[in-house]
């Protein structure tokens, strides 16, 4: 490696993503992943030259033992000099972090006030930036959030039906996330479009166990399917999307379910998983029905399909024209059947598949699903982490 890199982390509560990528295209120089962290059996894997090789952590089985442990690597392999940055994923930045940010101790104190809205992501976040500054105390740190690139929404499509106090006083209001992939498929889409990036009009919908949909207008986003928090919206792996808040209230005070198993429930046992009985992976589920004709795998992957394509056609009223839609994530990006039972629900846009093209379009390949005549339909495999170690850099280079 000759060249300056960017560490990207990407810190959960019970895991650590991170890569050194070289901000100017995207190559990746190493990268890994620490597993069932703050547990007996957690393990770090690296990939790094082609080789891949894997080894217990310490105790106390920690992020901190995992950033010890990638450190150690990073010092045997001589890439420590290489590292210029370190570029954080976090989730969430409510409406104070609309832009890469430097992290100070200013910004980890909002980090942490965000957690109320974000209990499960900003904590693990903060985490892994106070591990990365005790590892690298003499390295600038950049938090790129999740919500930022949602802040350009207007008021109509983020304020909610509800008193207009909650959101004065607590803040209540859509944000929108998995921003960076959102970003960097629909810049991706400019290109192939060869459209400038502030003249596309798009609709792009990121899904993997998580999903969402967004409108893009102008290169800017302008509504999302996705809330106050990431329960909102279409159905996921686990995650219910949308659905009655009335129900809540029938689970609690006829059914006897405490506020802590609704919240389980509908982030942990809905969605993909809770429709099949089966699984909260699409492959599984596709497989079952298919090769075991399961009616319930068929099921949920229809329901899947239809909230889909309703999310893409209601999205379109915040646009006044529609360069194309775009798929991306684990399932986007690799699920020809998904893809074609949700464009066939959306002819009244001018959608059409290419079959051929849709079942090729798989696995890392990028290009146009639909047929001539149709509206450009694109498969774009995602890329956040080239996205937080470009604006990382771009960041600590502005003049």
């Amino acid at each position: 490696m000759n060249k300056d890199g960017i560490l990207v982390i990407n810190c959960g509560s019970s895991s650590l993503k991170y890569s050194l990528i070289d901000p100017d295209n995207g190559d990746v120089f190493i990268e890994g992943i620490a597993e069932r962290l703050t547990n007996k059996s957690a393990s770090i894997s690296i990939n790094y030259l082609d080789n891949n090789w894997s080894h217990s952590l310490a105790s106390p089985h920690d992020h901190k033992m995992a950033i010890a442990a990638l450190v150690e690597l990073l010092r045997e392999k001589k890439l420590v000099k290489h590292i210029v940055a370190v570029g954080h994923r976090v989730v969430h930045g409510g409406e104070t972090y609309a832009q890469p940010t430097l992290i100070t101790n200013e910004v980890k104190q909002t980090i942490f006030a965000l957690a109320k809205i974000a209990p499960l992501h900003n904590p693990a976040n903060l985490i892994g930036i106070e591990a990365a500054e005790a590892a690298f105390d003499s390295l600038p740190q950049v938090a790129i959030f999740d919500t930022a690139f949602h802040q350009t929404m207007p008021s109509k499509a983020y304020l909610y039906g509800l008193p207009y106090s909650l959101y004065k006083k607590h803040s209540i209001r859509k944000y929108g996330f998995h921003g960076t992939s959102h970003y960097f498929v629909a810049k991706q889409a400019a290109l192939l479009l060869d459209k400038p990036f502030n003249q596309c009009n798009l609709i792009s919908a990121h899904l993997g166990n998580g999903c969402s949909v967004t409108a893009v207008k102008n290169g800017l986003s302008v509504d999302s399917s996705m809330g106050f928090t990431p329960l909102e919206g279409v159905m996921m792996g686990s995650r219910s999307g949308s659905i009655d808040p009335g129900i809540i209230f029938h689970l609690i005070e006829q059914l006897n379910y405490t506020p802590e198993q609704v919240n389980h429930m509908l982030n942990k046992e809905s969605g993909l998983l809770g429709i099949s009985e089966l699984s909260n992976d699409c492959r599984s589920l596709e497989e079952a029905m298919n090769i075991d004709g399961n009616a319930q795998a068929k099921l949920a992957l229809d329901i899947f399909s239809y909230q889909i394509a309703k999310s893409i056609s209601s999205l379109s009223a915040s646009l006044s024209e529609l360069d194309g839609i775009v798929f991306t994530g684990g399932i986007g990006e690799n699920s020809s059947y998904v893809r074609e039972q949700i464009t066939a629900q959306l002819s009244l846009l001018n959608i059409s598949l290419d079959h051929q093209q849709n079942k090729q379009l798989r696995f890392g390949r990028a290009g146009n699903i639909a047929q001539s005549t149709s509206r450009p339909c694109l498969v774009i495999p995602t890329n956040e982490e080239w996205v937080i170690a470009e604006q990382t850099f771009e960041l600590l280079n502005k003049d």
